[in-house]
């Protein structure tokens, strides 16, 4: 099932990571598991510590907070399926850290050139994909111009990859819902 690549969309607490983990468990045995955040509080080293804890023992872990796409591409060891947990944290990771007033060109730029590195590396390996990303268009509007940047960059970044992905899904209350494929 090489090269294959699935995007899971959902809200907050929708399941996406459990069903990611699920699938990368049903279809292969050597999985990366890559993991975009960062623990800036505690409450965020909380949340990453239940996660490795949900971590089968014998997949392997790559830290990329940004330069996802070469981080993988660099990656020393040949495995079947690539988990990237998440989009939504990396948009975060590339749009903060910019000048303020943050505007739609420099939050899109920055997003689009880590999504278009992932596809790169998509295309150049052998491994199949699952992404997951948080779905954030269908919330209230947010009411400061960072989230409206933040949410159309994600939300447009989303597109690009559900394009691109073989099978697309949407996570509600648990249950996956087949967007694509």
């Amino acid at each position: 099932m090489g090269r294959r690549l699935t995007l899971i969309l959902g809200g907050a607490r929708s399941g996406k990571s459990a069903y990611a983990q699920r699938l990368a468990m049903e279809r292969r045995e050597a999985v990366l598991y890559v993991a975009t955040a960062e623990a800036g509080d505690e409450e965020m080293a909380a949340r990453i510590a239940a996660h490795r804890a949900e971590r089968p023992p014998g997949w392997q872990t790559l830290e990329a907070p940004t330069k996802v796409g070469a981080a993988i591409q660099s990656w020393p060891t040949p495995v079947d399926v690539i988990l990237i947990d998440c989009l939504t944290l990396l948009a975060n990771n590339v749009i903060a850290p910019l000048p303020e007033p943050v505007t739609e060109a420099a939050a899109e730029s920055a997003l689009n050139a880590e999504v278009e590195a992932l596809l790169a590396a998509h295309a150049a390996g052998n491994a199949e994909w699952i992404v997951i990303s948080n779905e954030v268009g269908l919330g209230l509007v947010p009411p400061y111009p960072l989230g409206r940047v933040y949410r159309d960059a994600l939300g447009r970044a989303n597109q690009r990859l559900a394009e691109a992905a073989d099978e697309a899904l949407l996570m509600v209350a648990g249950l996956p819902m087949k967007l694509k494929g």
